[in-house]
């Protein structure tokens, strides 16, 4: 909640470009500085500098919610509550599909076909809700360069030959999902941190990160003194930004993680171990979050 914009939460225009000229854009950047810095860089009195840290505290605070009012936002339409990825099996196990206003994690080894499932979820999400599709815009964050234009055109003729059969529906399909290529974790980081706006004024209803584990494994040796904690730091600050963009604006969002299989070893074994940690984290946190796991094994 730190992260959500100051115009987001009320305050006059003209106060948010005197603060943004400042950097002063987030929740967090307003209440880190103190009072007296408040005043310099808004120009008002101790008084309403003292009122506005009262706005914007209550606008960044988590709001209490009952198990029933969570019960009835679950209970909406299948539509709106889920997005079937239109394999049978898996959405039985799902119970429905893939869960808006939840983390998905769609783990397994290399070449089994991760990002084709990332790019299949991103055609459906942007189908209408007749037929079964979310009627949304998909973000999709590729770290690993393996996005192809023309492998997400065929899948969606293929899986949808009466539907996409001219070259309009193709062409409206593709410009809804908006495709960022950052290559380092402070790219990924800074990109999911400037997510808001866009969610809110394209109406996107599906985030994709493809792959969440390969910036970590490019720049973090674990056999490098101290590393392994930095590396913990920047998936824990991930993980927690992206529950609160799909609690906040109940969209999916989903990551690939390579699995790895140890020598001699029959069993594959996630890339990131820890991830069992992170699924405790979300599990107990008081905002519930459900994180879910697809295996694709052979």
């Amino acid at each position: 909640m730190a992260t959500k914009k100051l115009t987001r939460i009320g305050l006059s225009q003209d106060l948010c470009d005197r603060l943004s000229r400042h950097q002063v854009v987030t929740c967090q950047d307003f209440l880190c500085l103190s009072p007296l810095e408040l005043m310099k860089v808004t120009g008002q009195s101790y008084q309403g500098v003292s009122e506005l840290l009262y706005v914007v505290s209550r606008a960044c605070a988590p709001q209490m919610q009952t198990a029933y009012e969570m019960k009835l936002e679950k209970s909406g339409g299948p539509s709106s509550a889920f997005l079937a990825t239109t394999l049978i099996s898996l959405d039985e196990a799902l119970h429905g599909g893939v869960a808006c206003g939840s983390l998905t994690e769609i783990t397994g080894p290399s070449g089994c076909g991760k990002t084709q499932f990332c790019m299949m979820m991103s055609v459906l999400a942007t189908l209408p809700t007749g037929m079964g599709g979310l009627e949304g815009a998909v973000i999709y964050i590729d770290t690993e360069s393996a996005f192809s234009a023309e492998r997400l055109i065929r899948i969606a003729e293929f899986r949808f030959p009466s539907f996409f059969n001219t070259e309009e529906k193709l062409l409206s399909m593709s410009s809804k999902i908006h495709l960022y290529k950052e290559l380092t974790c402070n790219e990924v980081l800074k990109r999911i941190e400037s997510l808001e706006e866009e969610i809110i004024s394209n109406r996107v209803k599906l985030l994709i990160i493809d792959s969440v584990a390969s910036v970590v494994r490019k720049e973090f040796d674990t056999q490098l003194q101290g590393n392994m904690r930095e590396r913990s730091n920047f998936l824990a600050r991930e993980a927690s930004l992206l529950k609160y963009l799909a609690e906040e604006f109940s969209i999916i969002v989903g990551g690939s993680v390579d699995c790895t299989r140890p020598r001699n070893s029959r069993v594959w074994v996630p890339m990131r171990p820890h991830i069992l940690l992170i699924c405790v984290t979300l599990s107990l946190n008081s905002n519930c979050l459900p994180l879910t796991a697809l295996l694709p094994w052979n």
